[in-house]
């Protein structure tokens, strides 16, 4: 069963970026992508998974998926109209400040993704990671509080919350 679903996992992949990047759904089209797909996973399965995955990793890449649907159509749009607003507006109103806000993940790789997110967004980067005492160092261009955990509220929580479900 963990074997199947490996092969699933990398042909689901494979296929899915084929649909995507080739941007037709001709019949023909989809015939030759899925065919395409199982010869890249035949020959490339045991390059890209290193051992056989379970139902908890098809269920931490689903998170995965979510979360980068959830981060560039809702954390990435709002931020943009945020900046776009404060660009377009005849009143600069901004208030720049830098804000310590904790992390609770307890990964690398989760406090990775929540750093690079973090910075992604617009209107905030990540300038230092103290992770003794897991605080990022945040530069925000709209400050609306220095109370660390208002600002994680503000900035990290959503981004936390995927990432625990991605990473563990």
């Amino acid at each position: 069963m963990s074997r199947a679903l490996s092969y699933l996992a990398v042909f689901s992949m494979t296929y899915s970026f084929y649909i995507v990047f080739s941007g037709t759904t001709s019949l023909f089209s989809l015939v030759l992508g899925s065919l395409g797909s199982i010869l890249v996973t035949v020959l490339v399965k045991s390059l890209l998974i290193s051992r056989e995955l379970s139902l908890s990793d098809i269920r931490r890449l689903t998170y995965l998926v979510l979360y980068y649907i959830y981060y560039m159509a809702v954390a990435e749009v709002r931020a943009h109209i945020d900046i776009a607003k404060i660009v377009l507006s005849r009143k600069i109103n901004i208030s720049p400040a830098i804000v310590k806000i904790p992390y609770y993940v307890e990964t690398n790789y989760g406090m990775t993704l929540v750093a690079g997110s973090i910075t992604n967004t617009p209107g905030t980067i990540v300038i230092q990671v103290d992770t003794g005492r897991k605080y990022f160092y945040v530069h925000w261009l709209v400050a609306k509080t220095f109370e660390p955990a208002r600002a994680r509220e503000d900035i990290s929580t959503s981004f936390e919350k995927y990432s625990q479900k991605i990473f563990g």
